[in-house]
């Protein structure tokens, strides 16, 4: 993947301890997915317990993270902001392992989502100032990681299972990993030290060494930079693509058993055909970026995109829908890279506040699979999957690529 060439620009220790945390993050949602049924029937759960768990970390979590971005800044302020968040989440997903009940579980949850916020979305926004030309690839490689997590969450708790294991002795190894990934994180505080003392050696916040801690410029003066940067046309993009992305899942099976009436274990099938094909369009992305400019290739990527999702509803086979499913998965897989690369480059040297527009944006976002969820209701889930097909019209929207790019 290329790491040997970035390794004198932002140290390979440093990338893979900013990696690792994506990674360990992904594992827990991977994790608890796979692992609800189990956790249901423990603590003896409601359906409606089983959708608050889902909802309220995410409507709370968001609201708290909100000003994460603001208040951590940038430089070594940001950096212990990073290193607190990760002590939070790791204590988070060890109570969540050990939760006894409901509203243990649900507290639990609740903490981690903002403790994810501080670790992990600062830690990307400072990979992205780390090497602000090479944004598209470092979120490529970014989503990569996070996808192996989430792939990998199903494949722990089987492992954890078929060992003699439970679900919560599952949670209590990923927070192992988490600390070990904290540790790494914490480790780069050393290669800034041996910068200053002349060793060659990058950190996370190389963007900021001439600069340091950049304060926080007041309400008024950050809407006027977000109204002037254009960073809300790649926020409103970057929830549309989510429609394309992260909604379209969970709807995918239900879609294969209602209209396509296939069996739930096929449409099970599908599910993992699609996060095997999302894998292999991170790696195929992050390859790409090294001969194409970004924009032209999320642009190409649209057009692909306009023509398989429709031929993904009309084709009758089976075997062509999973065909143009994995297709229409590594065509999509360039869209939220490198849309959140542009956010970033927008508000050059503002990451923290694109962090905390990311989550105001989110909560806007998790209207989709309920207006997905409505038209299902009144029209048919046909219709409702059709109309995704205006997602792409709308990515069109995507400027071209920069002059002399």
């Amino acid at each position: 993947m290329g790491f040997p060439r970035i390794k004198n620009r932002l140290g390979l220790g440093t990338l893979l301890a900013a990696l690792a945390v994506e990674f360990v993050d992904e594992l827990v949602d991977g994790t608890k997915n796979a692992a609800m049924p189990l956790i249901r029937h423990d603590l003896a759960l409601s359906y409606v317990q089983v959708g608050l768990l889902a909802g309220v970390p995410l409507i709370i979590g968001s609201l708290l993270e909100l000003p994460a971005g603001v208040l951590a800044g940038t430089g070594s302020r940001r950096r212990r902001f990073i290193l607190a968040g990760g002590v939070i989440f790791v204590g988070a997903v060890l109570a969540a392992g050990l939760a006894t009940s409901f509203i243990g579980l649900l507290v639990a949850l609740t903490i981690f989502f903002p403790a994810s916020g501080l670790f992990v979305s600062l830690t990307q926004a400072a990979l992205m100032d780390s090497a602000p030309d090479q944004r598209a690839q470092h979120m490529a490689r970014w989503t990569l990681a996070g996808s192996i997590g989430a792939v990998a969450g199903p494949i722990a708790v089987a492992a954890v299972l078929g060992a003699g294991g439970s679900w919560r002795l599952t949670f209590v190894l990923i927070a192992g990993l988490g600390a070990a990934a904290w540790c790494a994180m914490a480790g780069t505080g050393h290669a800034r030290a041996q910068a200053r003392n002349g060793v060659d050696s990058a950190t996370l916040d190389d963007g900021y060494e001439d600069v340091g801690d950049r304060p926080w410029p007041g309400w008024r003066s950050a809407i006027s930079i977000v109204r002037r940067s254009g960073a809300l046309r790649w926020l409103a993009l970057l929830e549309v693509a989510d429609v394309m992305l992260d909604v379209l899942t969970p709807f995918l099976a239900l879609y294969l058993v209602a209209v396509v009436h296939v069996s739930p274990a096929v449409a099970a099938v599908a599910v993992a055909v699609r996060l095997g094909a999302g894998l292999a369009g991170d790696v195929v992305l992050i390859r790409l970026l090294k001969r194409q400019e970004s924009r032209r290739v999320i642009r190409a990527s649209v057009w692909v995109t306009l023509v398989l999702f429709p031929a993904f509803l009309l084709v009758p086979g089976l075997g062509l829908k999973f065909v143009l499913l994995a297709a229409l998965t590594i065509a999509t897989a360039p869209w939220y890279p490198i849309l959140q690369a542009e956010l970033y480059d927008s508000l050059p040297g503002r990451s923290n506040l694109a962090v905390s527009l990311t989550s105001a944006s989110g909560l806007l976002g998790a209207l989709g699979p309920v207006a997905v969820g409505l038209l299902a209701q009144h029209l048919g889930l046909s219709w409702a999957m059709t109309s995704l097909c205006a997602v792409p019209l709308i990515m069109l929207a995507v400027p071209p690529a920069r002059r002399g790019e």
